[in-house]
């Protein structure tokens, strides 16, 4: 299935505030929400604006290393979430697919890594059947929430 990054927001919890990474998918209402870091969520925000603050942060160093090596990033898939042993909630799983200099590679990565890096790249993103079904929720939910570019400087 095909998605996209919609917002990055945070959320309220017991535990205090949570940035969560909200992936849009393509001819469906619900949406995949990705509870992530804030240095994670701030770097997906950037990458999505294009931003350029000088000097290259982790993602940016990452890619100019990749492209350096004559490697592009083909595509980013949310295949999986690992349950956790409590029954609450699960860590989502993805693949990096590269082109490179001797074909195709596959690279396990973290989803909000990936993501930052999709943001930068333009590369499409998609999330299996059995992702989405495990891990949609109700877009009205996210709209409401704060966007991380509100909130990052408070932080």
């Amino acid at each position: 299935m095909q998605a996209s990054i919609d917002a990055v927001r945070v959320a309220g919890t017991p535990q205090g505030p949570v940035p969560v990474v909200v992936l849009a998918v393509d001819g469906e209402d619900d949406v995949v929400p990705i509870f992530i870091g804030f240095s994670e969520a701030t770097s997906i925000a950037r990458g999505l604006e294009a931003e350029d603050i000088g000097r290259p942060l982790t993602h940016d160093l990452l890619l100019d290393v990749m492209e350096e090596l004559g490697s592009r990033i083909d595509r980013i898939v949310v295949n999986e979430i690992e349950e956790r042993e409590d029954g609450q909630g699960g860590t989502y799983i993805a693949d990096l697919h590269l082109e490179t200099a001797r074909g195709e590679t596959v690279i396990d990565a973290r989803p909000s890594d990936s993501l930052a890096l999709a943001a930068r790249t333009n590369a499409p993103i998609e999330i299996t059947e059995g992702v989405f079904e495990d891990g949609r929720d109700d877009s009205e939910k996210f709209d409401e929430l704060e966007d991380i570019r509100n909130v990052s400087e408070e932080m």
